[in-house]
């Protein structure tokens, strides 16, 4: 499964990140999500809203909330993350039948 997590550093995770520069904090990472049984598959730091993203493979929505909770309870950033659905699991759910009725309908 994949997942785009969005992180923002705290004042805290800023002052850390300059003092373990980009590729530290980026090795970090890795072996955050390799020790969950996932890869990284994309780490880039950007301007905007969030400091960096990752694209990570993990195995299942428990390790991604692990994650979550290890980020959260640190304080030196805080995550927001999305789960990314293939192409083909979208062609999937487009041939489901759903019984739903629409408010007021």
């Amino acid at each position: 499964m994949k997942f785009l997590m969005e992180a923002r550093y705290t004042v805290e995770g800023a002052k850390g990140l300059a003092r373990d520069g980009g590729t530290g904090r980026g090795a970090a990472i890795s072996k955050m999500v390799e020790g969950l049984g996932g890869r990284v598959e994309a780490f880039y730091y950007c301007f905007g809203e969030a400091d960096c993203i990752i694209i990570a493979d993990l195995p299942d929505h428990a390790a991604a909330a692990a994650i979550a909770i290890a980020v959260g309870q640190a304080g030196g950033a805080s995550l927001r993350t999305t789960v990314l659905i293939p192409p083909e699991e979208i062609d999937r759910a487009g041939k489901m039948a759903v019984n739903y009725r629409p408010p007021g309908g």
